[in-house]
């Protein structure tokens, strides 16, 4: 069950949404103002990065 951000084409609030099926991605309500006008977002991710997953790579900086 992906949650998804929206913004709202009304009022510009920008709200996650938990969608249980493709067909309710449809029928996304902005909390702020209930308009139907809802467009997904493009979501940016992070991710962990230890000096162990680097290899030589953390090892790279210029000395001196």
């Amino acid at each position: 069950m992906p949650i998804y951000e929206y913004v709202c084409a009304e009022c510009g609030h920008k709200f996650e949404k938990l969608v249980l099926s493709s067909r309710r991605a449809k029928e996304i309500q902005c909390p702020q103002c209930g308009s139907l006008s809802a467009d997904k977002a493009i979501s940016v991710f992070s991710g962990a990065v230890t000096s162990s997953s680097m290899g030589s790579a953390a090892n790279c900086a210029p000395s001196g």
